[in-house]
């Protein structure tokens, strides 16, 4: 007979629930009320970000195609679903994408390439990915919203979980920190396979109803999206050892971006 739960071993179940607060907290603006935050909760939270990009997303989405309904041309419904997902996300992840370029652009011992990557200021290599990043990202978004409700609603978010998948890849068991402290140390080398694998098949579910009459063509872009971010990764564990936070962070609008470029090409 099995006695309860010991208080510093948490269930299944406290430490799904941490997991989500966690990551709806971190990856969205929505005011929950904070949780538990150590390795568990920050796994568990990582495994279910790509849910998270698929709920922001299929909100972004829709509000994409309503702006095209009432008249709106396509690039500004773009240019408007790419600005609610910043506010959505408090821009952490475009803030990734700057720090991470500014640090491989610096072309500087891995030490010093992270210590640049913690000043609070945007370098010119930062400033010009962020630019080129959001350019696409709108270009790409206004094609994606006027392809019809349902294809609008399921283009974004596949965009956005394909984003969430990219940090969760990036968190995968073997991938190590490159610092002993911050989000990257806490959540390096925490997910699975398993859930990798669900989740990747949510977001690739949803994909298919994002180009009309091609449903091959949605889980082809998060495919895309997914190995730029793998690569991306890769380049920036080898160059600072490991994962940070703006590491994930430039993950995801790579992983987002690309899924975008592949889903405008295919509309």
């Amino acid at each position: 007979m099995t006695g309860p739960t010991p208080p510093d071993r948490p269930s299944g179940a406290g430490t799904l629930r941490a997991g989500f607060r966690l990551a709806v907290t971190t990856l969205t603006v929505l005011p929950l009320r904070p949780g538990r935050i150590d390795r568990p909760a920050a796994g568990a939270a990582m495994a279910l970000a790509p849910g998270v990009g698929l709920a922001l997303g299929a909100v972004a989405g829709a509000v994409g195609a309503a702006l095209v309904e009432v008249g709106a041309n396509g690039l500004l419904a773009g240019v408007l679903v790419v600005a609610f997902t910043a506010l959505a996300t408090r821009g952490l992840h475009l803030d990734g994408l700057a720090d991470t370029v500014d640090g491989l652009g610096s072309h500087r011992p891995a030490a010093q390439a992270l210590e640049i990557m913690k000043r609070p200021d945007v370098g010119a290599f930062g400033a010009a990915a962020l630019v080129l990043t959001l350019l696409a990202q709108a270009a790409s978004a206004a094609a994606v919203v006027s392809a019809g409700w349902l294809a609008a609603v399921a283009g974004v978010a596949a965009a956005l979980g394909a984003g969430r998948l990219a940090i969760a890849t990036a968190c995968r068991r073997g991938v190590p920190p490159a610092r002993p402290d911050g989000l990257g140390a806490l959540a390096a080398s925490t997910v699975g396979w398993p859930a990798l694998s669900a989740g990747a098949l949510a977001v690739a579910a949803v994909a298919v109803w994002a180009v009309p009459g091609r449903p091959w063509a949605g889980p082809l872009a998060v495919m895309a999206g997914l190995v730029v971010s793998v690569l991306l990764t890769a380049h920036c564990v080898r160059r600072f050892g490991g994962v940070t936070g703006d590491v994930l962070g430039g993950a995801c609008e790579a992983a987002t971006t690309f899924t975008y470029i592949v889903l405008s090409i295919c509309i």
